[in-house]
């Protein structure tokens, strides 16, 4: 049985460290992808190459745009502008003050996870060009994907910061590091994801068109447009108390309401209004047991990934 030894290596032109592309004919004789460890530890090795397909994700998207990088700003402020309007002048709601500011600590983690996986599941098809052509990770690819979106991220957590500057309504600093772990979580759980359906994509190009559908499921599915309260009573009052855990067999929920509690922090308000929050405003041991359900979730799908990405990457050159 042949074995395919890893190709001669080179440097390309952007100084990243590559190497020829395995020869099919050794693949199909018996070649068995390295090891989850081997491939992580590969990974590691081309960080500049992740650097360098994380920043280049990072222009093209801009690219020949007149307002550049500003796009990152337009999309939260629209969002806060619209929906500040909407819950206080055509339909106002006295049971959830300043909702925009809600709605975006909301989707600060939705965005994150639902534009990385999407852009991960394409990543493999988009660099066709380098898959066919030379070696390297191609786990690569979709980590790159998903990490570039931590550049909107970061501007839309400055537009939530501008919201609570405006309206005077401070985080809950005692719980700020909340959003570590739970950041960690989301961007692990999109790479997971990503590189499961990246896999799929090349074989099935459905995938993508499916994933659409079910994202726009997932965020209705996720508090943001409502509150947590609001599901979770609702799963009480029908199921019994112990049945609000059902709330959490959808993983982003529990990094949702983090972000919620967190900065948009119901504290704030009096408490007629906090009665609207009994759920949310909860210590911060209950949130870290959502967030290892999470945690747990997100590991599972990563190695999931990996392995199922593993198993189908010598057939990728082929398949494009």
């Amino acid at each position: 049985m042949l074995t395919a030894a890893r190709p001669p290596e080179g440097v390309d032109g952007a100084g990243s460290e590559w190497t020829a592309a395995p020869d099919p004919e050794l693949i199909e004789a018996g070649y068995r992808p390295p090891g989850l460890l081997r491939r992580l530890s590969d990974v590691v090795q081309h960080r500049q190459l992740l650097w360098n397909l994380t920043r280049r994700e990072v222009k093209v998207r801009h690219k020949n745009s007149l307002l550049g990088f500003a796009w990152n700003l337009m999309n939260p402020l629209l969002y806060l502008v619209i929906f500040s309007l909407v819950f206080t002048l055509i339909l106002p709601s006295g049971s959830i003050p300043r909702y925009a500011l809600n709605l975006l600590a909301g989707l600060l983690v939705y965005d994150l996870f639902a534009a990385g996986v999407t852009g991960a599941t394409s990543s493999v098809v988009a660099n066709s060009h380098l898959v066919q052509k030379i070696w390297f990770p191609r786990e690569v690819l979709p980590i790159a994907a998903v990490a570039a979106n931590l550049v909107p991220f970061v501007s839309r957590l400055a537009i939530l910061g501008v919201g609570l500057a405006l309206f005077r309504q401070s985080p809950e600093w005692d719980m700020i590091w909340l959003l570590v772990p739970a950041l960690l979580i989301t961007l692990v759980m999109a790479v997971g994801f990503g590189l499961l359906l990246a896999a799929a994509n090349v074989f099935f190009r459905d995938v993508q068109h499916f994933l659409e559908l079910a994202l726009l499921a997932l965020f209705w599915f996720t508090p943001i447009v409502y509150v947590y309260d609001f599901a979770g009573n609702a799963i009480r009052d029908r199921l019994g108390v112990g049945a609000e855990r059902l709330a959490m067999l959808n993983p982003l929920t529990p990094l949702t309401t983090t972000f919620q509690r967190v900065l948009y922090n119901p504290t704030n308000f009096g408490p007629e209004q906090q009665e609207n929050f009994t759920l949310l405003l909860r210590p911060s041991t209950w949130y870290l047991q959502n967030l290892a359900i999470s945690a747990v979730t997100a590991i599972v799908v990563l190695i999931l990934g990996l392995r199922v990405f593993a198993r189908l990457e010598g057939s990728f050159a082929e398949r494009l």
